[in-house]
């Protein structure tokens, strides 16, 4: 079974010419890879010209963010049209740090659906601030999914990327453990379930925070994830290719 990973840039590299060197580094890469599928999503002013560009059959392309509107007096957005426009195929959603900049569970639902029906993939973020002995994280991630997931009919289920990543994890020195990430993994589908039936097991869960070259391997073997979203590793043109070999 391959490996989804997704390569979000975030708001780098600076220049157009950098993002096109970061590109390059990771096709070389993808084409060695035969069992990693790789979604790149870089910052939106490069995502067209990087997309159109590639010809070839191993990468993939998403945009970081949408909004749900298909037209309008939105200063600063895009469309999910627009981004399938783009040559993208996937979208990421509720994103840690979309939601930390106010984006809610409301809006999260509105762009599944917006992202459903131009037919993009919705790369679905969930995760918990904090965790304590209580367990209260995951009746957080519960009702994020619950939120974000409530309109998206059962046959639709398979086609989404469930990202779970965790805030306290990113950009830490160290990912939570794959025993965590097992148990969380096993969380996610019973919730799924619960809200869409048996299709709910079709979800594929990638795991995102603090991943690097180190321990991308035993997060995929051992964490009962289907692939991973990298941020920080994933513009690092010495590093990212070793972790793709890693998972390879």
């Amino acid at each position: 079974m391959k490996s989804i990973v997704v390569a979000n840039w975030k708001m780098n590299p600076q220049t157009m010419r950098d993002a096109k060197s970061l590109f390059e580094a990771t096709r070389k890469a993808a084409e060695s890879a035969k069992n990693v599928s790789i979604v790149i999503a870089p910052p939106s002013i490069f995502l067209r010209e990087l997309a159109t560009a590639y010809k070839g059959k191993k990468l993939a392309f998403a945009a970081q963010n949408a909004h749900f509107q298909k037209d309008g007096a939105y200063t600063g957005e895009i469309s999910m049209h627009q981004v399938k426009d783009s040559k993208a195929s996937a979208v990421i959603i509720g994103h840690a740090e979309r939601r930390a900049m106010g984006e809610t569970n409301e809006e999260t639902r509105a762009k599944v659906n917006a992202a459903l029906a131009q037919k993009l993939v919705p790369i679905f973020c969930v995760g918990e601030h904090k965790r304590s002995g209580s367990g209260e994280h995951f009746l957080f991630v519960k009702e994020q999914l619950r939120a974000g997931l409530q309109d998206v009919v059962p046959a639709n289920i398979s086609k989404l990327l469930v990202a779970y990543e965790p805030v306290w994890a990113i950009g830490a020195s160290e990912a939570m453990s794959p025993r965590q990430m097992h148990e969380m993994a096993i969380f996610i589908r019973k919730s799924l379930v619960g809200m869409h039936g048996e299709k709910g097991l079709k979800a594929k869960i990638l795991y995102g925070g603090s991943i690097d070259e180190t321990n991308a391997r035993e997060m995929v073997t051992e964490g009962d994830v289907q692939g991973l979203l990298i941020g920080r590793a994933s513009t690092d043109v010495q590093r990212f290719p070793i972790l793709i070999k890693t998972l390879a």
